[in-house]
Order: C-alpha cells, then structure tokens, then sequence
C-alpha cells in the first residue's frame, strides 16, 4: 500500500527553483534515504511529504488511513525536521509529557520507556536548554517514536550524536522496520543508508531518482 505518493512536484523559493517534478512513492513498511547536497531541498521535501508545505505545482498524497475528518496533518506520522524542538525551561520528561496531552495515547510510562531507551533519564533533572547538543537530538527523535507511529519521517537522525548514542538509535530504527513502521529518513553518512534503506531516493538536479 502507498503511504505517500508524491506526484509531479515543483517548489521554488523567491522564485529559484529547488525542486522540479519530483515523482516517487513511499510504501508501507519500507525504509527509505532520502539524500543530496546541503540545500538541494531534502528538509524542504520531508516538508512536503507531511503536508507542512505545499507544492507550487504537483501534489503530495498521503492515504487516508493516515489521516482523521479534523487534520490536514498526518496524526500517525512521527517526525523531526530542522532539529530539535523543545520548551527550553522544561525538563526532557516534561517535554515528552506535555507532547503526550495534544493526543492523550501515551503517558508517563511510555514517556520514561522512551527516555530510557535513549539513555535522556540521567539527565532528567536538567532543563532541555542546559543539554547537549547530542542530547538535544535525542530528545527530538524521543518525541517522534513515544507514541509508536506508523510512519517516522526524520530529517538527519544521527546527527551530533557520539559513536554510541548513534548505535542506540540505529538499533532502535531496525527495531522499527522489523515491526513494519514506515521510515523515511535524511543522512549523509553512508555506512546509516546502506545499513537501513530498502530504497534510496537521491536528489540531482532539482528532480529525484529512486534507486
């Protein structure tokens, strides 16, 4: 089943073109990298793909499995684009948790699970400001996986992450794709892509070619 279909896509920015007819489609269950050069419009496209943008010519489908009578937004779609987003005052817990409440289909446990998982529970005393950097993207990819989505859409997932920090979140990433969860993700790191993606979905020249 198709996920994400998107369909003759075009999307300039003060009028330079970025992207130009872009055709691909994402498929449940698949795990996909999207890569290319700084600026040739991945976080842009991973944008798109969830709605948060919308194309100047093309369209971006997504099924409606994936969607609900009161969004334009996907709700089973976990995703982090353009790095961290976090209430600086507030603790990672208190991040996570005040997250949680837009939906209500986590708690507390599930919440400290997660911190667990990316070893952020140490830290739980700190506020989200006074974290590293690596930290900080862990929080973010928290946020994405707490609610188990059917779908991750993650932009650079690995990055200011130490040796081991970077195993942990690629062990969990397989752990993803083995239950089935869709996977989109951004890299620039080529042992990650040929580790994790089914498929690689390369920008050249303001298209994208599926290989």
């Amino acid at each position: 089943m198709t996920v994400i279909a998107v369909r003759d896509v075009s999307k300039s920015f003060k009028q330079i073109p970025l992207l130009e007819k872009v055709n691909f489609d994402i498929n449940e269950g698949g795990s996909y990298a999207l890569v290319g050069p700084n600026g040739s419009g991945k976080s842009v496209l991973l944008k798109l793909m969830c709605h948060f943008l919308a194309p100047d010519r093309g369209r971006v489908d997504i099924d409606p499995a994936y969607l609900s009578s009161r969004r334009t937004f996907p709700a089973s779609f976990g995703i982090t684009i353009n790095g961290p987003a976090y209430l600086p005052h507030r603790t990672a817990e208190e991040n996570l948790l005040e997250l949680a409440r837009i939906r209500g289909v986590v708690g507390i446990r599930e919440v400290r699970t997660i911190l667990d998982q990316l070893d952020l529970r140490p830290q739980h005393r700190l506020r989200a400001r006074n974290l590293s950097q690596g930290m900080k993207q862990k929080l973010a990819l928290a946020q994405a996986l707490m609610e188990e989505p059917s779908v991750l859409i993650l932009d650079e997932p690995f990055n200011a992450l130490d040796t081991e920090s970077a195993e942990q979140v690629r062990a969990i990433l397989k752990r993803e794709k083995a239950r089935g969860t869709t996977i989109v993700f951004t890299s620039h790191v080529v042992g990650d892509v040929e580790d994790l993606a089914d498929e690689v979905l390369e920008i050249l020249g303001r298209t994208v070619t599926v290989r």
